[in-house]
């Protein structure tokens, strides 16, 4: 059993109100995604700790491609409380079942997506989004959950230490970059539109840089890439000088924060998540990755295509008194997470 896997096991033990989910339905977007996977195999393992039928959880799964997926979710595939469904959320959701909740994970979420796909960023987060929300009136799903960013609060423009969920930043708004955090605020607006029109019950988790075993190999976000040359022993290839300040989280403990604002959270308001104890610069990483894997660190300037999706924030710090007061305490930090997502990897190419 990988470290992952043990984690799991620990996690479901953890401080959530599972008899709140007995019997329910979530239909998941954005399946294979970092984040859309681990909060799966959450549920997943939980599921496999109920000998009665009554309290497990159905678990709908959506994304694009069903290759992906079938790998991705190969150890849920023939279970009968997962259901998987291949569709873009851009077009259609080609599924008629009742949905208790609805959790919209699927979003472009690094650079080279974001410069690659521009469009693709900004309607998953707009068109996806709101055909997700007609879904969930149609189908009088009990809340939805849009997975929203860190990205929305635009650049510390130096009022503030932390961003608290009121806090409005600057993002200039006709740049390439701008896509992905624009298209997340107006996603969010669109869900309090659902709550004004149609009185649709949402909450709305607002994610610092997620880190963790279930990132994807095509993920390009500066830590991903740190990871990835950690875990195969080449040397770390940092992109700037490594000063830029943010708040990381560790997968396993944002996929329980969403779970916990999903259940616990009051209707129409965002939450900050975050691990407070893993605010660090870029350079703060690469140096953790280099001692404990013996590798160098080695300095590169990016090319255009890949400096056009990066974000300009040089500090990006959140406050998660709301989310903490709900009872969501973060249990991995930065450095262990480091060392278990590294050791996660070198297991899986083993």
């Amino acid at each position: 059993m990988n470290t992952y896997q043990q984690d799991l096991k620990e996690y479901i033990t953890h401080n959530l109100p599972w008899d709140k989910l007995f019997g329910k339905t979530i239909l998941i977007s954005g399946a294979t995604g970092m984040l859309g996977k681990c909060i799966i195999d959450l549920i997943m393992e939980y599921n496999h700790t109920q000998n009665n039928s009554d309290t497990r959880v159905t678990i709908h799964a959506l994304s694009r491609n069903p290759e992906t997926a079938s790998k991705r979710l190969e150890q849920h595939w023939n279970d009968e409380n997962f259901f998987y469904t291949s569709c873009d959320v851009n077009t259609d959701i080609p599924i008629d079942v009742s949905a208790d909740y609805i959790i919209h994970a699927a979003s472009n979420t690094h650079p080279l997506q974001y410069s690659n796909d521009p469009i693709g960023t900004i309607t998953s987060n707009v068109i996806g989004t709101k055909n997700l929300l007609d879904y969930a009136v149609s189908h009088n799903t009990e809340r939805f959950c849009f997975l929203s960013s860190v990205e929305i609060y635009g650049e510390n423009r130096g009022d503030t230490d932390k961003f608290d969920e009121t806090y409005l930043g600057y993002i200039d708004c006709n740049t390439l970059r701008a896509g992905y955090p624009e298209s997340k605020r107006l996603g969010e607006a669109l869900c309090n539109a659902y709550y004004q029109t149609n009185k649709l019950d949402f909450v709305i988790p607002r994610l610092s840089r997620i880190y963790g075993p279930t990132m994807l190999p095509t993920d390009s976000k500066a830590i991903a890439q740190f990871i990835k040359k950690a875990a195969a022993g080449e040397d770390i290839i940092l992109k700037s000088a490594g000063n830029q300040l943010y708040s990381y989280t560790y997968v396993l403990d944002a996929a329980m924060a969403v779970l916990i604002t999903l259940l616990k959270g009051n209707c129409t308001e965002a939450y900050n998540i975050s691990d407070t104890d893993s605010e660090v610069t870029l350079r703060q990483i690469t140096e953790w990755l280099a001692e404990d894997n013996n590798v160098k660190v080695t300095f590169e300037i990016p090319d255009s295509i890949e400096q056009a999706g990066y974000s300009t924030a040089t500090k990006a710090l959140l406050d998660t008194a709301k989310i903490s007061a709900l009872g969501w305490l973060s249990q991995i930090h930065m450095r262990e997470g480091l060392k278990k997502t590294v050791q996660s990897l070198k297991s899986e190419t083993e």
